[in-house]
């Protein structure tokens, strides 16, 4: 039954604003102008507003917001805001979330005191499952990953073991999407994660999930250690999954086996043929060759791993992928770990909730019902889940979505009350004291394959009592997105020597408070390791991009000499700029720019889509179709 603020408020001749307070004081679930109950809950509502007639004390939500503060004075919307802005200056959207403070300087002001309430409880998530226990756990099938080089056939070794043409469908042989798949084999069933990149290690891990059994790292005998496939021995490390490795194309002339496992060595992977405890395996995925003997060392894997799993027990899965589908609207694959999903069920998945409407198989086929590491299509998520947010099961969908709003409202207000930052080396000392991090985690690339392992060695030495450095990712080039997904999934600091970041790097870097610092001398590097390990960093300048442009032509003029016509293509650029001069990927000048004219006219700065000329301090060697990129030094203080 549904009862308006209003209607009571009229009843007991009081402000709207003190049954708004009462409901809070109780922690019932209301919108602010409603609530839901049965006849008991409305006389409890009544009895605590007779009480509370003339209290001076206005109860609120924690992360309440100036909507919030409105109704429960019983005043406008907008003189809140009003009030916020002239008299506290205080900008606040009227949905945002409000400080402690902030709600009870603008509650004061009104002549009433502030006190905080805990938010509705919603029921217990009770999963009647749970309580049927029919033998407990038993043995459930593997969860296998497939990662390595693009090229290496990762894909064509799972479309030859599951008997089906995933490959030629998608552009250019390549993986375009996460599958998940079952494949039935005389040994048991498996069910393999087919990926692209390394999306189930970063992703995933980067919200605690960590989905994957058992990881097949795929190498081709006749290419062998690629760039990737270092890349992805460093994720399965970091990850610390046990690694099986498929020496792929071993039917290919030229294919050398021997090479690969040498290689291995390289980056601490010991083969068992070298007397380690890495399984290895040469197969064929063109023409079946070592394949079967593959499957068999997998399922031997996991008979060691004794991997088990209670199918009558509490509900639990990852989301592997999820999407926004027209005509289906959200649609999201889940990887079930313990437990029974069933269709009909409530779930909360992350910060989405919802009821499923319908459920498939890998191959599209509906079903009831999906046990311990099956994979599963759900319809009926009000929203689009990320990959790796945990599911949950809940008694009813009223249930559901007011955990799901209680989700979204902590992690806007965590947002508003730190910005989400990530790990710096300066805030390393009070992290180490407030969450207990042993490790500074590091990602480093380099312009050379020399350069990285002169890094690696002196960093892995940088160590004290308390914290010590842990390389998760090293490597040669750029800085890219896939870095900063590991440095935000694994809590890292990416390093560049003589690397920068690309321009998607930067923006994912910005968006996910990862931060980059980038180095042209190696020992100012060590040093600001070094210091930040023993709690000593010091402010700094650092660089901080501005923008680029493109040189269109040389325009000759007397007195000012050679002027570069120019056009923005990104950010901006200003008077006095740094910049550095590239034609193609080589470097061919540094400085700063002198002047910066907008036709005749001489001015501080031009942003993007625009043209102007520049000239630079003591250098006119420019050339039409050079790119200039500008940046500035900024003194770190935080």
């Amino acid at each position: 039954m549904i009862h308006t603020i209003a209607d009571i408020a009229t009843e007991f001749e009081i402000r709207p604003g003190q049954v708004y307070t009462v409901l809070n004081d109780l922690g019932l679930d209301h919108d602010g102008t409603s609530f839901e109950g049965d006849n008991d809950t409305l006389e409890m509502v009544k009895e605590s507003c007779l009480e509370n007639m003339d209290s001076k004390v206005i109860t609120l939500k924690p992360n309440c917001t100036p909507r919030d503060v409105a109704n429960a004075l019983g005043v406008p919307q907008a003189e809140i805001q009003k009030s916020l802005i002239s008299k506290f200056k205080i900008m606040k959207a009227i949905a945002n979330p409000l400080t402690e403070d902030e709600a009870g300087r603008i509650v004061t002001s009104y002549g009433f005191e502030l006190a905080l309430a805990e938010g509705p409880k919603p029921k217990p998530k009770v999963d009647p499952r749970a309580a049927i226990k029919v033998g407990g756990a038993v043995k459930r099938p593997p969860v296998v990953t497939i990662m390595g080089h693009v090229d290496h056939g990762k894909t064509s070794l799972l479309d030859y073991i599951r008997k089906a043409n995933v490959a030629a469908k998608e552009a250019g042989g390549i993986t375009q999407h996460i599958g998940a798949y079952q494949v039935m084999l005389d040994e048991g069933l498996i069910t393999f994660l087919d990926t692209p990149g390394h999306a189930a290690f970063t992703n995933m891990r980067a919200r605690g999930a960590q989905v994957t059994d058992i990881a097949i790292l795929v190498v081709a005998a006749d290419d062998g250690i690629m760039p990737q496939t270092q890349e992805a021995i460093q994720h399965i490390q970091a990850a610390n999954v046990p690694m099986i490795v498929a020496v792929n194309k071993c039917d290919k002339p030229g294919a050398n086996p021997d090479r690969v496992l040498q290689q291995l060595t390289e980056y601490n992977v010991i083969p068992e043929a070298y007397g380690g405890q890495t399984i290895t395996a040469n197969v064929s995925a063109l023409t079946g060759e070592g394949v079967p003997e593959l499957l068999e060392l997998i399922i031997l894997q996991a008979d060691i791993m004794d991997l088990k799993a209670d199918p009558r027990g509490e509900l639990k899965g990852t989301v592997v992928e999820a999407k926004l589908e027209k005509g289906r609207g959200p649609v999201a694959t889940l990887l079930i770990e313990e437990g029974t999903l069933k269709s009909g069920d409530n779930l909360v998945v992350g910060q989405t909730f919802g009821r499923i409407k319908a459920m498939t198989d890998f191959r599209g086929e509906k079903m009831n019902e999906a046990g311990p590491s099956a994979p599963v299509e759900i319809l009926g998520l009000s929203e689009v889940p990320a990959a790796g947010d945990k599911i949950e099961f809940f008694a009813d969908e009223r249930t559901a979505r007011v955990e799901a709003e209680s989700r979204i409202s902590k992690a806007r207000a965590k947002e508003f009350t730190n910005g989400g930052r990530g790990m710096t080396l300066r805030d390393l000392r009070s992290r180490m004291q407030d969450d207990g991090i042993k490790n500074l985690n590091l990602i480093i690339k380099a312009d050379v394959h020399g350069s990285v392992e002169a890094v690696k060695g002196m960093l892995e030495k940088v160590k004290n009592d308390e914290v010590e450095t842990k390389i998760i990712l090293s490597g040669v080039g750029q800085i890219t997105k896939a870095d900063i997904d590991l440095a935000a999934a694994s809590d890292s600091i990416v390093v560049g020597f003589n690397a920068r970041a690309d321009g998607e790097a930067k923006k994912e870097a910005e968006k996910r408070k990862v931060e980059i610092r980038t180095y042209s001398i190696i020992y100012e590097l060590i040093e600001d390791i070094e210091a930040a390990v023993k709690g000593m960093l010091a402010p700094k300048f650092e660089e901080q991009e501005l923008g680029e442009a493109e040189i269109r032509m040389r325009l000759q003029f007397s007195k000012k000499g050679i002027v570069a016509g120019s056009y923005i293509t990104e950010g901006k650029i200003t008077r006095n700029a740094k910049v550095r001069i590239y034609r193609g990927k080589e470097l061919v000048h540094e400085g700063e720019v002198a002047t910066l004219k907008h036709f005749k006219d001489d001015v501080r700065e031009m942003t993007m889509g625009q043209e102007c000329g520049i000239t630079f301090n003591n250098w006119e060697d420019f050339q039409e179709g050079d790119r200039v990129e500008a940046y500035e030094m900024v003194q770190i203080n935080a």
